[in-house]
């Protein structure tokens, strides 16, 4: 693959755009050589491929409508590794982590209502080791447990967690419920993902987290679409404000917020963000709730690469993956700036971009 370059382009690094220079794409990686590289763009506001943190991929059809909003990498949070397998590693299309399927009670709402496959399902403590190895085995790169209450009790949310961290897997916790965080917190999770609707996270339940070193991928744009379409149907439901209070309360205590949307056409899910464009969303949601532009990007770039053990992407450095995205505007200055897209690259293969 001949080299490239993105000529007089302001990069984004460390919270901030610098002064013009020269981005060269050699083959997959971020160069440094300009010589003989063909023209690719010139100027505008250059910043990592965008990680979403939460989606569930439905075929290769996804994955490249996620490319074509900026979307380089995308963490799905539960589907069967049978699906997802033959779609890791495909060039050209946005890049793929899985949990594979995910673990839930036999007795939870979550699984009658998303998961028809018993092998998702873990009854007791004694069921978690086999459970996690199995999915290790399968290729898992991290861990997915449900809590959805009534559900698991704390010994098999414990087991699981147990048995994860034995194998060298990183924990995500479903928890969209204060009662769902707070079992999660106990198991010692490493990831909270979605944010409590019923009550919103307090300031010392967020200093405790962040001394034990959690995370969150909040999915507002999921909670928010929850609670719209509870009120179109006329039914009673929860409200949005505990959702973003608990961001808030997470911005204060510095713990890292990562930009995930639940992007889905599950027939069964209270909400469908849609692949792509729904990121866009979720960064306007977290600047909403209090977070800088800056720190939304960084959402969405340098700290998922970070938490999710992405160290070759992330970030506009030579010798890092050629994930880019080249936008006609500056998002420190609006962060809706980041849907006006001009082009982007995964792993140096420039794919066509989407116009929102």
């Amino acid at each position: 693959m001949a080299s490239s370059v993105v000529r007089g382009v302001r990069v984004y690094r460390d919270g901030d755009f610098g002064d013009p220079e020269d981005v060269v794409i050699d083959g997959s990686l971020i160069g440094t050589d300009t010589a003989g590289a063909l023209d690719a763009a010139t100027g505008g506001y250059l910043i990592p491929g965008l990680i979403d943190c939460h989606v569930h991929i439905q075929d290769l059809d996804t994955l490249e409508t996620l490319a074509r909003y900026g979307v380089t990498t995308a963490l799905d949070m539960g589907n069967p590794m049978s699906l997802l397998a033959p779609l890791r590693g495909v060039p050209g299309v946005t890049d793929l982590r899985a949990a594979g399927v995910v673990s839930t009670s036999p007795t939870s709402a979550h699984a009658e209502r998303m998961h028809g496959d018993t092998a998702v399902l873990v009854a007791s403590p004694s069921d978690a080791d086999t459970w996690v190895a199995a999915r290790v085995d399968e290729g898992a790169d991290y861990i997915k447990v449900v809590i959805d209450l009534p559900g698991f009790d704390q010994a098999t949310v414990d087991a699981l967690v147990t048995a994860a961290h034995a194998r060298d897997r990183k924990v995500v916790a479903h928890a969209s419920r204060s009662d769902a965080v707070a079992m999660a917190q106990a198991a010692g999770v490493d990831i909270l993902t979605h944010a409590p609707l019923d009550r919103p996270m307090d300031a010392a339940q967020a200093a405790a987290l962040v001394a034990a070193g959690v995370i969150i991928v909040p999915t507002l744009t999921m909670m928010e679409g929850l609670v719209e379409g509870l009120k179109r149907a006329g039914l009673p439901g929860p409200a949005f404000g505990p959702a973003r209070a608990s961001v808030a309360a997470a911005h204060a205590a510095a713990m890292p917020i990562l930009a995930g949307t639940d992007a889905n056409v599950a027939p069964g899910a209270p909400s469908q963000p849609p692949y792509g464009e729904s990121l866009h969303h979720e960064l306007e949601l977290l600047v909403d709730a209090g977070l800088t532009p800056a720190e939304a990007l960084d959402a969405a770039t340098s700290l998922p690469a970070d938490h999710f053990d992405l160290a070759d992407r992330g970030r506009v450095l030579p010798g890092l993956r050629a994930d880019l995205v080249l936008l006609d505007e500056n998002p420190l200055d609006n962060i809706s700036a980041t849907r006006g897209i001009r082009a982007v690259w995964v792993a140096g293969v420039s794919v066509n971009a989407a116009r929102i």
